[in-house]
Parts: C-alpha cells; sequence; structure tokens
C-alpha cells in the first residue's frame, strides 16, 4: 500500500463544476441572506426561492468545501439518536412528529436529483452491518422499530445472507435498507447550487462572514461587501467561527478521515460490494464503507475529536480496510482526506432563532447528509410562516459539553474509550 498520491479529497478531483463564483464586492439587498454553502445552506436556498424569495448565499470559501463535500457519501436514514431515544428523552409527542420526519431526507434528495438532473452517481441501498451477537440483536430492535414507523421494505441479514451483499466474514448479520444509499457528496451539492442559480438564486464565494448586525434588516457584513436582508440563516455547521458564539459553544468539531483507493477491476468490485449497497457497522467508531462511480473503494473510518487531523490518514484507515478486506493489501491509495463534522451532547441537531429574524441549525453528529437536506426545507418553511417541524426541533434542549470548551474534547474521549471496549469484546 503506497502513500497517496492526492492529499486533496477524491470528491474535489472527481466534481463536476470546478469553477470559482465571483466575490461580494459592495453593498445588495436580499429577502434571505445564507450564510454557508453545504447541504444546509444550499438546501435552505434552493427550497426558497422555489418559494419565489429573494436569496443569496454567502460561502467563506467554496460551495460545499467543508463537510458536505468531505463526507462518506451515504444516504442513512433516521437521525444520530433514533426514534426509541428520542421518545424516551423528550417525550411521546416529539418521539412521534420526529419519526414522521426520520425517513424524510432521503426522498428529498431523490425527488431534487430527480428534478434537476443532477449528476451524483446515486445508487440506492445501504446495509447495517453487526460486527457481533449483540450488535445483530441491536439491528433486529432497529427492524422493529422502523417497521413500527412507517418503514416496511427491510431485510434481515444472517452471518450467510450478508456475504451476498458485502465479500467479507466480519459480520454477524445485517440490515438492509433500500430507501438509503449513496452519492459522490460534492456533486449533489454543486447540482443542488447550480439549479438554485438557475432560478434566480446568488451565490459568492471567497466572501467570509465578518459579522452580523442583528436588526431587521439585518446586515451582513464581508470584507468587501455587505448584504442588507430581511432574514438570516447561518448553517456553517463545524467550520462556523465566531459568528454566534452562544451557539458554538455548544457543540464540537471532529474530523473523520477516508481514503480512495485507484479504480478496481470489475470483477474485484463485485468480490467487494456484490449489490453496489454502501455499508455501515455497528460500533461506536464506526467503519464505512462503499464503490464511488468510477470502481474506487471509498473506506472512512477515524473520528479526531477538536478536529486534530492525523499526521497520516492512510496509517489510520489502511489497517481497518484490510481487516474487512485483506486481498486489497497491494491496492494503491490514491486519495486520503479528513473532513469535519459538528458533535452535540445530545447527538441531535441544533436548531433555533435567535431573535426575530435569525435562523440557524447545526450538530448532525455524523447524519448531515439526509438531516441537512430535511433541515433546509424546514427552515424555509418556518421562514415563509409554517413552523410547525421546525418548532419539534427547537423545542429541544441543547447541553453544552460538560466542563464547557477546555475539558469537552477529554471527556468526549473518555465515552468512546468506554464505547470501543463495549466494541471490541462485544458486550
Amino acid at each position: 500500500m503506497l502513500t497517496p498520491t492526492h492529499v486533496n479529497s477524491y470528491y474535489a478531483d472527481s466534481a463536476n463544476d470546478k469553477s470559482m463564483r465571483p466575490k461580494l464586492n459592495g453593498e445588495q439587498r436580499f429577502d434571505v441572506c445564507v450564510i454557508g454553502a453545504g447541504f444546509t445552506g444550499i438546501s435552505t436556498a434552493l427550497s426558497l426561492v422555489e418559494k419565489g424569495k429573494k436569496v443569496v448565499v454567502l460561502e467563506e470559501k467554496k460551495i460545499g468545501f467543508g463537510a458536505s463535500g468531505r463526507n462518506g457519501g451515504q444516504i442513512v436514514n433516521s437521525f444520530n439518536r433514533d426514534i426509541d431515544y428520542i421518545t424516551n428523552s423528550y417525550g411521546q409527542d416529539i418521539g412521534e412528529k420526529m419519526a414522521a420526519m426520520a425517513f424524510s431526507g432521503q426522498a428529498l434528495i431523490r425527488h431534487r436529483v430527480a428534478k434537476y438532473n443532477i449528476e451524483c452517481d446515486l445508487k440506492s441501498g445501504n446495509v447495517f452491518a453487526a460486527c457481533n451477537p449483540r450488535q445483530f440483536e441491536a439491528l433486529k430492535a432497529k427492524k422493529a422499530l422502523w417497521e413500527a414507523n412507517g418503514h416496511d421494505e427491510l431485510t434481515l441479514l444472517t452471518a450467510s445472507t450478508i456475504q451476498d451483499h458485502i465479500g467479507t466474514e466480519r459480520y454477524a448479520g445485517g440490515l438492509l435498507d433500500p430507501r438509503g444509499g449513496h452519492i459522490q457528496p460534492l456533486n449533489l451539492v454543486l447540482g443542488e447550487a447550480r439549479a438554485f442559480e438557475s432560478l434566480g438564486g446568488v451565490i459568492y464565494e471567497d466572501s467570509k462572514v465578518i459579522r452580523i448586525e442583528k436588526g431587521k434588516p439585518a446586515k451582513i457584513i464581508t470584507a468587501e461587501g455587505a448584504i442588507v436582508a430581511d432574514t438570516v440563516v447561518v448553517a456553517g455547521n463545524a467550520y462556523m467561527f465566531g459568528l454566534i458564539p452562544d451557539v458554538e459553544k455548544k457543540a464540537m468539531p471532529c474530523g473523520t478521515q477516508i481514503i480512495a483507493t485507484e479504480p478496481l477491476p470489475e470483477s474485484l468490485q463485485k468480490q467487494l460490494l456484490p449489490t453496489d449497497h454502501c455499508v455501515e457497522d455497528g460500533n461506536y467508531m464506526l467503519d464505512y464503507y462503499r464503490l464511488s462511480g468510477d470502481g474506487r473503494l471509498i473506506y472512512g473510518g477515524g473520528t479526531t475529536y477538536g478536529a486534530r487531523e492525523p499526521a497520516k490518514i492512510e496509517s489510520v484507515i489502511g489497517p481497518k480496510m484490510l481487516k474487512t478486506y485483506p486481498m486489497l493489501k497491494d491496492v494503491k491509495i490514491d486519495f486520503a482526506w479528513q473532513g469535519n463534522f459538528l458533535l452535540t451532547m445530545m447527538r441531535m441537531p441544533q436548531v433555533g432563532k435567535i431573535g426575530d429574524n435569525l435562523y440557524y441549525s447545526q450538530g448532525y453528529s455524523g447524519h448531515g447528509v439526509t438531516n441537512a437536506h430535511l433541515m433546509g426545507e424546514i427552515l424555509a418553511d418556518a421562514i415563509e410562516g409554517d413552523s410547525s417541524r421546525f418548532d419539534v426541533f427547537a423545542s429541544m434542549p441543547q447541553y453544552p459539553f460538560p466542563g464547557g470548551r477546555l475539558l469537552r474534547v477529554p471527556y468526549t474521549v473518555l465515552g468512546s474509550l468506554y464505547y470501543r471496549f463495549r466494541d471490541t469484546f462485544g458486550v
């Protein structure tokens, strides 16, 4: 296994659109200003412009530069915390309302891909893989839980039948969700951005927001310009530095590491993933992997708290890949990269409104592909006067990590060690 030839992400290298949008100059007036051109920001902006709003998006770097263009590319249903946990923690009413939204994100993604002819290598099906009998029992419970809430297309896989989908003997069983799937995530958000622009939306890149002057209208200041807008949406997630500090301190940036192999022969692709579904295992420090549109194995699994990046990502992820697929020992690694996501104390999205006209959403805790798309639609509805779904999320308490910013990393590392022990010994 060689040192990767690229330190940038495979997604950036295979992006459908590598052009740069202009930088904001001077002062302009819009109905809504969205800060951040990732899944949350672009989903919100597209939903709003479809409703007839005049919308601008400000992005510090490039569209999809953050987690939206660096993640595993997996469409996974529900939330980081599942419906039963939500019900037990927040009550039956919130549990039922959240359950009604648990499978909506994937449906919105598929709708947009079809409506706007977005080329993003969309493929259906994801497999939850159990590394031990305890995890297999948890998947049985997940199947019953999701079926009770309207998802009746799930298939339980035994230790034998899971090998029809994954070419390894690692797993004690699994659960196949045909409503899940995978995509080239950067091309998805780029396609949605083009759809937004085709409807009259405006995007400025290389336009870091320095401050927000609250009021109605609000004024959003960049180094060389300003936007005056009736409503502001802050959608920076793990890359939102200093704009709304009281919100930022309630979550912690984390890094996840991913590698991509060289393109593999078709026969080897069929050996690894015969049905071309994506996979995530049941460990707390989970592995996740899939085949790209051009036949590479994309394999992720590392997590660093505080978003610290390992010196050699391939040395962290390579052994994980080889544990699953020893036959790849001589395969070349072409790409290795990290993407930062935002973790919350309760592992639930933090959604809210400051004053009359500043909205925010952050902290999808590893489930951002589907949840961020859904939240964009929910934020747009709330801005247009229908806050029914927004209020469900906003009503859930947002707890900071114990010990504040200073101790949140060691606290979380200590907790992860406990779960890693459980994963290792299957208890």
